[in-house]
């Protein structure tokens, strides 16, 4: 079961406990595997970057949770507006950094060469989460209603007909979000209500409640 925290500040907690999750996975395995969000949840990367100990950032594997499948200078691109607006810095790049879609690849090529990455330079895995969700629940590209899984479970796969624009998207399937030591959601305000609620309840038709070490903040 998630635990839930309430905080003035969400997005200042949500960083200062990710750099402590971090940090203590490197400690241990000499570096760390994080997936993150887009939207407003990926404004705390930055903060993140700048406030891990010396050494753990340039450690670091990073990927995404989901992608659209359009060019990486269009407005809708997460991989790209997490650049533009400063949250990350060619200067400072981590270790690895696996987009999920890269321009003019088609959605099969793109599933193929994330699937392969994610075995091996990442070794089949990750190990901390940070995640937003939508007001029907969703997280990544995973919508209530709709499967989690695809057949054979691949690690990674196509959405064609998202229910929110743009409707190509690239995402990490739930077993592979579910494989992550830790996970911290952020979700904040009235909008957000009646999805935390649902999965304070556990409720199986949300995919956030399938996830174990995950921290809930609001």
């Amino acid at each position: 079961m998630a635990r839930f925290l309430t905080a003035g500040d969400p997005a200042g907690t949500a960083a200062e406990l990710l750099v402590r999750l971090l940090a203590e996975v490197d400690r241990r395995r000499g570096m760390a595997r994080l997936a993150v969000a887009g939207g407003s949840v990926a404004g705390l990367v930055g903060a993140v970057r700048r406030g891990l100990p010396a050494g753990v950032w340039g450690r670091l594997a990073l990927t995404w949770v989901d992608e659209r499948c359009v060019p990486l200078a269009d407005p809708q691109s997460n991989r790209g507006a997490a650049y533009r607006e400063g949250q990350l810095d060619p200067a400072d790049p981590p270790a690895l950094e696996l987009p999920l879609y890269l321009d003019g690849e088609t959605p099969p090529e793109a599933c193929a060469r994330v699937a392969a990455a994610l075995r091996d330079p990442f070794g089949g895995g990750l190990d901390v989460l940070l995640l937003g969700m939508g007001e029907d629940g969703h997280i990544a590209s995973l919508f209530p209603g709709r499967p989690f899984e695809r057949t054979g479970s691949p690690p990674v796969f196509a959405v064609p007909d998202s229910p929110k624009p743009p409707p190509r998207r690239i995402t990490l399937a739930l077993s592979t979000l579910a494989g992550a030591e830790s996970g911290v959601l952020v979700a904040s305000g009235p909008t957000k209500r009646a999805a935390l609620e649902r999965l304070a309840q556990g409720d199986p038709d949300l995919p956030a409640s399938a996830l174990g070490g995950l921290t809930v903040i609001s």
